[in-house]
């Protein structure tokens, strides 16, 4: 992923979606306030309370014909919308 060093990508969870719950992710170039969690890898921060609803995932940035995107696998999803835009726990 193309990150500028200093820069930060967030991930949040909010309700919404057909599944119940959405990924939000963000791009700040300056760390966020101390609501956000300590950079992992000094890039990714996370909103506290979406630590609850992704314990165990494995975020990947992934590259295809396509496009590019963030991939998030849940270990606690147990159903998502046909779209792949929301999730539920």
């Amino acid at each position: 992923m193309s990150v500028s060093n200093g820069d930060y990508v967030s991930l949040a969870v909010q309700g919404g979606g057909c599944s119940g719950f959405q990924y939000v992710w963000g791009h700040s170039q300056a760390e966020p306030d101390v609501k956000w969690s300590e950079p992992i890898e000094d890039i990714l921060v996370v909103d506290p309370t979406a630590e609850l609803y992704i314990l165990g995932s494995e975020i990947d940035y992934v590259t295809e014909l396509g496009g590019s995107f963030l991939s998030v696998r849940n270990p606690m999803q147990t159903s998502s919308c046909g779209c792949g835009e929301s999730f539920g726990i």
